[in-house]
């Protein structure tokens, strides 16, 4: 048997709706929000006496970012917020957009802090940018003709 498809990945949040308004404005879809708690929560995830809240958000062509708010137990931060790129672990997520720039300067607007641009020949541009509680976005833009 192989693998379907990757349904979603989690992020664990303190500020679980200032980190939704950042993946709304990028343009992800919030699927819904809900609390889950309880032992057979717990025995899933391997923690005891388990309440978070959940939001679920989906890309356009239906991949799908999960927030996680845990309420009990608190959340334990690995490492400073602003940890760079070569930090071991999950370092950034990557989205396909159009119109780079313009995407750029709306997360800037919405506090999106702009670590890098590059083009990568004549095939792409990227761009890094740290929005709430640390999370690097990696956005890239196909250029024409590839």
């Amino acid at each position: 048997m192989t693998v379907k498809r990757m349904d979603n990945i989690l992020i664990v949040v303190d500020d679980l709706e200032a980190v939704k308004e950042f993946f709304v404005e990028l343009g992800l879809e919030l699927e819904g929000q809900t609390t889950v708690e309880g032992p057979s929560v717990g025995s899933l995830i391997g923690l005891g006496d388990v309440r978070a809240t959940l939001a679920m958000l989906r890309t356009p062509d239906g991949q799908g970012i999960e927030l996680d708010k845990f309420h009990t137990p608190n959340a334990v931060r690995f490492g400073p917020v602003d940890a760079p790129v070569n930090t071991l672990g999950l370092r950034r997520i990557m989205f396909a957009v159009d119109g780079i720039d313009a995407v750029v300067a709306r997360m800037q607007a919405h506090g999106a802090e702009l670590i890098g641009q590059m083009q990568y020949g004549e095939s792409y541009r990227l761009a890094y940018l740290r929005g709430p509680e640390g999370i690097i976005v990696g956005l890239a833009e196909q250029l024409g003709g590839v």
